[in-house]
């Protein structure tokens, strides 16, 4: 095997194998994975991989060129409890797993909703 066939191997068991356990782990277990990100995904920013590859599982919420959540469109969340939320994410503060989104606040303004949890999420879809 030379060294393209084997690069070419290694791209495709991330895009194939990495990419898709990170759609459906948990995030307990993606931490786990993230402290070994280095190891397991090479010099790849966990934050643009790991987290936004976790996020794909609702495809609304991320933007297939751009690293992170996509802040440009409202979501409306709705959670396992049955509550459901609206706001745009707020992508630098969603981290590992935990997403902030900027609701409509009475006033008029943006205020932030109650951060909610990967694991805790059903569904996202565009408002």
């Amino acid at each position: 095997m030379n060294f393209e066939a084997l690069a070419a191997s290694r791209r495709e068991w991330i895009q194939t194998v990495l990419r898709v356990w990170c759609r459906q782990a948990s995030v307990a277990e993606l931490r786990k994975a993230e402290q070994e990100w280095f190891d397991l995904a090479g010099r790849a920013d966990a934050g643009a991989t790991l987290w936004k590859w976790a996020w794909e599982r609702f495809p609304e919420a991320v933007h297939a060129d751009m690293p992170g959540l996509d802040e440009t469109h409202e979501l409306l969340v709705e959670l396992r409890d049955g509550r459901q939320l609206t706001g745009y994410p707020d992508a630098r503060q969603s981290q590992r797993g935990q997403l902030v989104l900027l609701g409509r606040a009475s006033g008029g303004g943006l205020q932030q909703q109650p951060t909610v949890q990967l694991d805790d999420v059903v569904s996202v879809r565009r408002c």
